[in-house]
């Protein structure tokens, strides 16, 4: 599953407003993502994606990943030309991973380093 567009951060807090009803009791929400329309946000328990569909986007799905079932995962950084980073997350199961693009303004690193504090736990 691929999900393209760039992304750029917005605020944890209000992930946690918005997406309270998705959240299990005393689940927090530490880092998220505006992808155009969809988000992606990062748990202390799961990796979320929110999948906005069709025109008016009122049509949603959410995809929820426990960290545990991530086999592996890689960042390639913005370069010179190429303005957007990108981040692949593999699920267990799945041939093809997930990919986010993000914009040359999202720190890719700090996206990878949140997701190594949860996957490698």
């Amino acid at each position: 599953m691929a999900l393209f567009g760039n992304a750029h951060a917005i605020d944890p807090a209000q992930a946690q407003q918005d997406y309270a009803r998705l959240l299990g009791q005393g689940e927090q929400v530490h880092a998220a993502y505006l992808l155009i329309r969809d988000v992606i946000f990062f748990t202390d328990r799961r990796l979320v994606l929110v999948d906005k569909q069709g025109i008016t986007g009122k049509k949603v799905e959410y995809h929820s990943i426990p960290y545990r079932s991530i086999t592996h995962f890689a960042v390639e950084t913005a370069g010179t030309f190429d303005l957007d980073a990108e981040l692949k997350i593999w699920i267990s199961g799945q041939a093809l991973p997930v990919t986010k693009t993000f914009t040359k303004g999202v720190d890719i690193y700090e996206v990878q380093a949140i997701l190594t504090q949860f996957v490698a736990r």
